[in-house]
């Protein structure tokens, strides 16, 4: 095998994507979120846009269920055919390549299969709002309101395909906290940890 995986999840707005585009430049190695994210595109002939919204709704329930349940791909609703696409990129991704992927559970996909490192990265609901208002500016609901939405549908979304709790520190090798820590403190603790 011989490549390492460094796979992060995160709560929105803790500013995890950053920290795993940060980690993987200083290692010199690839980084996958958006990127993933237009291969899957690719992939599955789905547009960008439709896998960007639709990607981390939790599949039961809800106006998603009833809006897809008569489409499907290769028999699979639309949600499960994405889940089988992303799971055989980022199956085949570790198999090419060190590198750190951000979501898409890829941390459950890699269980058993590669070198990785689990990390999780959280932070205050307030430093997450301030933040999320910084980077996307103001929305109509409360920042609070989006954030627990935000965490809400990842932890689902994770729940439902993995049967593991998401954020359950059990399931990492190291959580940290970004608001206390701050971005490149995380980003020097993961690479030294690689």
């Amino acid at each position: 095998m011989g490549h390492r995986i460094i796979t992060i999840s995160r709560e929105f707005g803790s500013g995890g994507r950053t920290i795993g585009k940060h980690v993987a430049e200083k290692l010199g190695i690839s980084c996958y979120d958006n990127e993933l994210l237009e291969k899957i595109a690719e992939e599955s002939g789905l547009a960008k846009e439709y896998i960007q919204e639709r990607g981390e709704y939790t599949p039961k329930g809800g106006w998603l269920a009833n809006a897809f349940s008569d489409r499907s791909l290769n028999g699979l609703s639309v949600q499960d055919y994405l889940w089988t696409v992303q799971r055989k990129l980022i199956l085949e991704i570790a198999e090419k390549e060190s590198c750190v992927i951000v979501g898409r559970c890829a941390d459950y996909i890699l269980q058993g299969r590669a070198d990785i490192l689990t990390v999780f990265i959280h932070a205050s609901m307030e430093q997450r709002a301030d933040r999320i208002v910084r980077l996307y500016g103001e929305r109509e609901d409360s920042p609070e309101k989006r954030l627990r939405d935000k965490d809400k549908r990842r932890a689902g979304y994770y729940q439902f395909y993995t049967d593991m709790d998401w954020g359950k520190i059990q399931n990492y090798h190291i959580a940290l906290d970004s608001g206390v820590l701050g971005i490149d403190r995380c980003v020097d603790i993961i690479a030294s940890l690689y």
